[in-house]
């Protein structure tokens, strides 16, 4: 078939490497001027297959209600007069429920697993080098209750083949030395040793090459405008050529939309409505250099929800999440706490003057479930909303999506949207189309 894939990003790369070596003439359409450069640029880094537990959980409204008002808090909810923002807080609310929060775990997790070793397998085959650090990562926990918390969530975890060991503080600063100017402050850690960091873009890159070398096309410098349907099909994709300065009508026999959490907006004049917010994340990148004192496993902060990936000689620090709509603005209060609480616990980590700074969109899903599969039109496919996990989701997503345009039935155990519609799912709603 030919397959026209609408963003660049680390899912939309992904997925043209699968659908092309599946033997599918593949175009790739992208507004920024080469792979991944929005979302997929600057991220934390890290391939969480084991620590792939969804925001929304039982303990997440009380820690949320204690950070309002907090300028500098992880979760920042900026509310507007926008139905589809509080219909979204409605449903991660839903999705807290301990019931829900269990079988969205098991569902990230069976993805996750499956991603990574995907990933894997795929390094292994084309070579490809991405500052990568197998590692492990070690989540850091300051709050005893919270560790408590943790070390028995990790025990249901083990059975459902996750790698998770119950550190003391000693043994987290024996995993991760620089740790110790922190040890007084730790009730404990919990560490992944299978679980591994590398550089998303640098990644993204590499697959796109290795995808073009195969025949994909990319086609960089357009923006996609709008879909066009005729008799209940996607007709053609509207895309505005920045190089030809004018508009094209760009067919083919199906339609994937990984555009990440620009995805509604482009979905929504058709009549597929679907419940994704855009959830804005910070990070910050300090170069390192001989002597500077910088964690070489990573690690995540608990408390301050914050990721530190040592990627070649760069710390990466991301974090913090912030529903405001579109906005990618910095804000210079969120960008210096970063800095403020890396500093704090690795003191010698590099020179603070000499953070470069980045905000990114993430495409977030009340459940943290990305939505994977065909939609009610038989040629439109979406590989979207996989929020803060789109590095570590990223090659189990895009496998199975090749899967499901192939027909076949993907491996891991998750609702994709062609199961869920047949079982009477939600996961696409009807929306009203646009005059």
């Amino acid at each position: 078939m030919r397959i026209v894939i609408l963003g660049a990003g680390v899912v939309g790369a992904t997925s043209a490497w699968y659908l092309a070596r599946a033997g599918h003439a593949v175009t790739v359409i992208d507004r920024q001027g080469a792979a991944a450069l929005e979302t997929s640029f600057a991220n934390g880094g890290q391939v969480s297959a084991s620590h792939a537990e969804p925001w929304a959980n039982p303990a997440a409204p009380r820690k949320i209600l204690r950070w309002l008002g907090r300028e500098d808090a992880p979760l920042l909810f900026r509310a507007r007069a926008d139905w589809a923002q509080w219909r979204w807080a409605l449903g991660f609310l839903f999705e807290c429920l301990p019931a829900r929060a269990r079988a969205n775990t098991r569902e990230l997790l069976s993805l996750a697993l499956y991603s990574r070793g995907e990933l894997q397998a795929l390094r292994r085959e084309l070579g490809i080098e991405s500052d990568q650090s197998p590692g492990g990562i070690l989540t850091c926990h300051t709050d005893r209750r919270d560790f408590d918390r943790a070390a028995r969530q990790a025990e249901s975890l083990r059975e459902l083949g996750a790698e998770r060991e119950v550190k003391s503080p000693d043994q987290c600063v024996a995993i991760e030395p620089a740790l110790a100017h922190a040890k007084a402050r730790l009730a404990g850690g919990i560490y992944a040793p299978s679980d591994e960091s590398g550089d998303a873009f640098k990644f993204t890159q590499a697959i796109a090459a290795h995808a073009a070398a195969i025949g994909v096309r990319f086609r960089y410098g357009c923006s996609v405008e709008r879909l066009e349907i005729e008799r209940g099909r996607i007709a053609s994709v509207i895309v505005h050529d920045a190089h030809e300065g004018a508009e094209e009508a760009v067919t083919a026999d199906a339609y994937v939309v990984a555009l990440g959490s620009y995805s509604p907006l482009l979905l929504r004049p058709i009549g597929i409505g679907i419940p994704l917010q855009p959830v804005k994340g910070y990070s910050i990148t300090i170069p390192l250099e001989a002597g500077d004192e910088a964690p070489r496993v990573s690690l995540t902060d608990e408390a301050a929800k914050l990721v530190f990936s040592r990627l070649g000689d760069r710390l990466r620090v991301a974090g913090t999440a912030e529903l405001a709509g579109y906005d990618t603005e910095l804000n210079p209060g969120r960008c210096e706490a970063l800095v403020r609480q890396t500093f704090a616990l690795f003191p010698r980590a590099g020179r603070p003057e000499r953070a470069e700074y980045w905000t990114g969109l993430r495409p977030a899903t009340p459940s943290n479930r990305p939505l994977i599969g065909r939609t009610r039109l038989p040629n439109l496919y979406l590989n979207t909303g996989h929020g803060t996990l789109g590095w570590t989701l990223a090659c189990g997503s895009a496998r199975a999506l090749a899967d499901l345009v192939a027909g076949r039935r993907p491996e891991p155990a998750f609702r994709f949207l062609e199961s869920s519609e047949r079982a009477g799912g939600a996961l696409l709603e009807t929306a009203p189309r646009s005059p």
